[in-house]
């Protein structure tokens, strides 16, 4: 998850700056996200960050199509939580959910699977209230992703699991089957 800011008059992200959640959700601009009343901005990834990202889209992906469970995987996808709109760093879509909302611009709830990762600035209150916000919204199951710490934190409606450096995390309720190294992955 990359750190947000408040855009401001001087920032330009497009000739469109929405002034409501609902003209946000009509064309969200690109790395944006709206937040308590405000358009802020998602500030790039790092390598590091962009590296875990790629991975683990790649692996949820493959292990998609090789278990032949289907569905779809995004990346930097907007969907609307709790009266906000939120752009989720990586999120799988079940086969149902994709014959549902077909080619959708933004999905009108928060995908059933989700991963953001954590950079170091990023502050703590800020990562949880926005899982709060994730799992009140339809997501059934948030994956945080610390590649500093070495840590996958999985969290769903009845339990949070944190998997460290040796270990293997795997997918507690979307996705089911789906594991991987730690080590493998935040490397």
């Amino acid at each position: 998850m990359a750190i947000a800011t408040v855009i401001t008059n001087e920032t330009k992200i497009s000739q469109f700056h929405p002034n409501s959640l609902e003209a946000w959700l009509q064309s969200p601009p690109d790395g944006t996200e709206w937040v308590n009343g405000e358009l802020v901005e998602k500030t790039e990834m790092n390598a590091k960050t962009g590296r875990v990202q790629s991975k683990l889209s790649f692996y949820w992906r493959s292990y998609m199509i090789s278990s032949h469970q289907g569905g779809e995987v995004y990346t930097e996808t907007p969907c609307r939580t709790v009266g906000r709109g939120r752009v989720p760093d990586v999120a799988y879509l079940t086969p149902d959910l994709v014959a549902q909302h077909g080619n959708f611009n933004v999905l009108p709830h928060s995908f059933p699977l989700l991963a953001e990762i954590i950079s170091p600035n990023d502050g703590a209150e800020e990562i949880f209230t926005k899982t709060n916000e994730y799992l009140q919204s339809g997501c059934e199951e948030v994956w945080l992703l610390l590649p500093e710490s070495q840590w996958i934190i999985a969290i769903t409606h009845q339990q949070r699991l944190l998997f460290s450096k040796g270990e293997i995390a795997s997918t507690q309720v979307i996705l089911p089957g789906f594991s991987v190294a730690v080590d493998e992955l935040l490397a």
